[in-house]
């Protein structure tokens, strides 16, 4: 039901109209409709950590013609910037910030976004859900998108771009999986040139190797946290937030009376 959800919002998204608004548009001027419904219900970490402070969109004439558009927030400096070179600020229509931390976990950035994230939870989300049962494994996989969310936040409070995607929930519950299940084998395909073939590799490796991929790239955003939140790209910190959340808090959602676990996954 979570694969559908996601794929159900994505298909949502992407039958959006993609072209910018027009002046008598009821939406935000020179902004598609897609890029706006990704600001008002993604996850902005200022509004994560600032909470009841709303944002908007600021359209300003750019240095070298034309214009351009940035999201600024109330209370910022950028706000009182663009106002002061008389910018066209248009109010984003967001659900309360508690809010867009659930609606963002559902939204992706495009079709490779969602399928490897689909990809993963459905690998391993069933044999951790067998772990705890349905509701449990519902709330362990929304807190799991909490915890992710905020360790991205926290990186740069005042950042204003938005983040989208299950990627942090699941994050967590490849966390969980690794250790219920260490021992577990993950049935892969390897495609070497023309050469295809199926080897099972140990849970513990494939989900270490991807880990590692998270928490290399999560260091560099952390030694530069302002570069990393306005310049877009992969959010590894909530990656990595979510891992960790997986990680400490599986043994609290987990049926401790139940024992083994799956030969493959």
């Amino acid at each position: 039901m979570l694969i559908l959800v996601n794929i159900a919002v994505f298909t949502w998204q992407i039958t959006q109209p993609s072209g910018a608004n027009s002046s008598d548009s009821p939406h935000i001027e020179g902004l598609s409709e897609q890029d706006q419904t990704t600001l008002q219900y993604g996850a902005i970490p200022y509004r994560l950590t600032h909470p009841g402070k709303d944002c908007a969109v600021a359209t300003t004439p750019a240095d070298f013609g034309g214009t351009q558009q940035k999201v600024v927030c109330e209370g910022t400096p950028e706000l009182r910037k663009a106002e002061a070179r008389g910018a066209l600020v248009q109010p984003l229509d967001s659900p309360p910030w508690w809010a867009t931390v659930f609606t963002s976990m559902f939204m992706h950035g495009g079709i490779l976004h969602i399928a490897f994230n689909m990809l993963f939870l459905w690998i391993f989300g069933n044999n951790v859900e067998d772990s705890m049962g349905r509701g449990r494994f519902v709330l362990f996989y929304l807190l799991a998108g909490i915890a992710a969310a905020y360790a991205q936040a926290l990186l740069d409070t005042n950042a204003t771009l938005p983040a989208v995607g299950a990627s942090g929930a699941i994050a967590g519950v490849l966390g969980g999986y690794l250790l219920l299940y260490p021992h577990a084998r993950v049935l892969t395909m390897v495609i070497i040139i023309f050469f295809v073939t199926l080897i099972e590799i140990p849970a513990v490796i494939m989900l270490g190797i991807w880990f590692v991929l998270q928490f290399v790239p999560a260091i560099g955003q952390l030694a530069t946290p302002e570069v990393s939140a306005s310049g877009g790209g992969v959010a590894y910190f909530a990656h990595v937030g979510g891992f960790a959340f997986g990680l400490a808090a599986i043994k609290l959602f987990a049926n401790r009376y139940r024992t083994g676990g799956p030969e493959y996954a």
